[in-house]
């Protein structure tokens, strides 16, 4: 059965949770198969956790270069992994992973899906398109199918296997025509998970009333065992980084639980999250659009309800 090539998301220590789920979207397709792009000794530290949730090969692209440039290692190993037999490829829909699936579709001539939520062993997958208004079922029917699947959507597995290795040689990047990383930052996040692998999201908008008022919502995600996210409209105002920015033109999410604080629900932040397994929302306005699409709404003061609802569920907790 030949490899369905998945683009191993990592910190250089740790596979992020999206890679797990890749993986399991993979198995549908065939055989995972996961591509490790890093410094030297990058695969080594990741494989066992990688065959541990299903991959039944690991491909090594390492190079000091590898983390010295923006995508380009990453399409260069996706490239040299799809010479041998593969069915598909499959990539996180992150900023980066967007941007890599393009490259690479473009190399390939190949299909590109964009902002998958679900596929089936067909190939058949289910997309979130134009903003988040329409869900369509979409197949690649020319060359190999590369799909950017948004993270939280499908559920990680342990699945073990013996991974063989396979080590790939990357080609030297052209500095003149790709983008090099100058410098890195640590998140700001402290001991709260990243937002895309959240399995709780706790989000805040204007409705916040500016940077003090983040504090509710951050005690609330705390409590919770949350990350903590914002609209546009509380980012544009400079009430939170644009780092945490949930919608359209942020990061996609789908929790387990999404809470909106505040958030009136543009499409534009609709889209971003609306695939979350529940939300709840909290709005002064009984007429929010964010109330429609919500599982639980409550109309109110979100400073009266989010810190009762912090309250009663540290006090369970402590209590179990």
């Amino acid at each position: 059965m030949p490899d369905v090539l998945v683009l191993v998301d990592h910190d250089g220590e740790r596979v992020h949770k999206s890679t797990y789920e890749l993986l399991a979207a993979a198995r549908r397709l065939g055989d995972p198969a996961a591509v490790v792009v890093g410094s030297p000794g990058t695969a080594a530290r990741l494989k066992d956790s990688l065959a541990r949730h299903g991959a039944t090969r690991v491909y090594s692209a390492e190079s000091t270069e590898a983390e010295e440039f923006l995508v380009t290692p990453a399409v260069d190993a996706l490239e040299l992994a799809v010479r041998e037999a593969s069915a598909a490829v499959l990539v996180s829909a992150t900023t980066d992973g967007k941007e890599v699936a393009g490259r690479l579709a473009a190399r390939l001539d190949a299909g590109l899906l964009i902002d998958a939520v679900d596929l089936d062993s067909s190939g058949e997958v289910t997309q979130i398109v134009f903003g988040g208004s329409c869900t369509v079922r979409s197949q690649v029917t020319h060359g190999l199918p590369v799909i950017a699947v948004r993270p939280g959507s499908v559920e990680p597995e342990e699945h073990p296997v013996e991974a063989a290795e396979r080590e790939l040689a990357l080609p030297p990047v052209d500095p003149a025509a790709s983008a090099r990383i100058t410098a890195r930052r640590a998140a700001l996040a402290g001991d709260r998970p990243e937002l895309t692998e959240a399995s709780v999201v706790v989000s805040g908008g204007r409705g916040v009333g500016g940077a003090d008022g983040f504090k509710v919502v951050e005690e609330l995600a705390d409590a919770l065992g949350g990350a903590v996210g914002a609209s546009r409209a509380a980012v544009d105002a400079g009430y939170y980084p644009h780092q945490y920015q949930v919608g359209q033109t942020g990061k996609s999410v789908s929790p387990q639980l999404y809470v909106a604080l505040g958030i009136s629900g543009a499409i534009q932040h609709l889209a971003g999250m609306q695939t979350s397994k529940t939300i709840v929302a909290v709005n002064k306005d009984p007429e929010a659009p964010i109330l429609a699409l919500a599982d639980y709404g409550v109309v109110g003061d979100l400073f009266a309800v989010a810190p009762r609802l912090a309250e009663e569920v540290t006090t369970r907790r402590a209590e179990s």
